[in-house]
């Protein structure tokens, strides 16, 4: 491996981040910070006091917590697309199709029983956040590429069971629907943005019923 590597990748995803943080919405910016330091939270609690997976380094490396935050955005902008949201539907049912085909596969050819239980627990959240189905089914596959991206080059590893210790709880490496994880992170972004900005968000979903109000009326007329 590259002597100095991590510190080169700590680089160059700090530089993507201060990127896209000037080109994002305000309102963005904001999350993203947060999510730094909600991600540092999570990392310490899953990966440094629960061991439930370990970095190459033993340590955590800057660019996670700023990766963290680049998904939560990146996400939210493939998600806005005008081509996405023109087939949303469809896509969304590709998407979940995908999603429970590829378990199942990781679950038959690498006993993958803790991603198999995750993408179930996956499903069980979409039911109740059926608004944002297409946002959270885009971060899942988000998820499973950059996480067979940073096992295959060894940057973390998660082990043959959940925590080293559940032994009927196999996992591969990694574990297929572990995104469920970072759904929480999402949630969690959102939860300090509403309780830190509340005047703001109460006139967010003001206006966003305005629209509704206005986009079933603009139907009825026609």
């Amino acid at each position: 491996m590259i002597e100095y590597s991590q510190w080169l990748t700590n680089g160059l995803v700090f530089l993507c981040f201060f990127w896209v943080y000037k080109k994002v919405a305000k309102k963005i910016k904001t999350l993203m910070i947060y999510g730094i330091g909600l991600a540092f939270l999570g990392e310490m609690f899953f990966a440094v006091l629960l061991g439930m997976y370990e970095y190459r380094l033993e340590n955590i490396p800057l660019y996670v917590p700023l990766g963290h935050s680049l998904i939560y955005a990146a996400v939210f902008y493939i998600n806005k697309e005008k081509v996405i949201q023109g087939k949303k539907e469809l896509i969304t049912s590709i998407l979940y199709c995908a999603m429970i085909i590829y378990s199942s596969l990781w679950l038959a050819l690498a006993q993958d029983i803790l991603g198999f239980l995750c993408m179930l627990f996956v499903i069980f959240f979409l039911k109740k956040k059926i608004a944002n189905k297409l946002f959270f089914l885009i971060m899942f596959f988000m998820i499973v590429y950059l996480e067979l991206l940073g096992t295959y080059y060894a940057c973390w590893v998660w082990p043959d069971t959940w925590f080293s210790k559940i032994s009927f709880i196999t996992s591969a490496n990694p574990p297929s629907g572990i995104s469920v994880f970072y759904f929480g992170f999402d949630l969690g972004c959102l939860w300090i943005y509403k309780k830190l900005n509340a005047q703001k968000w109460q006139r967010m979903k003001s206006l966003r019923k305005i629209r509704a109000t206005k986009g079933v009326t603009a139907q009825g007329v026609k």
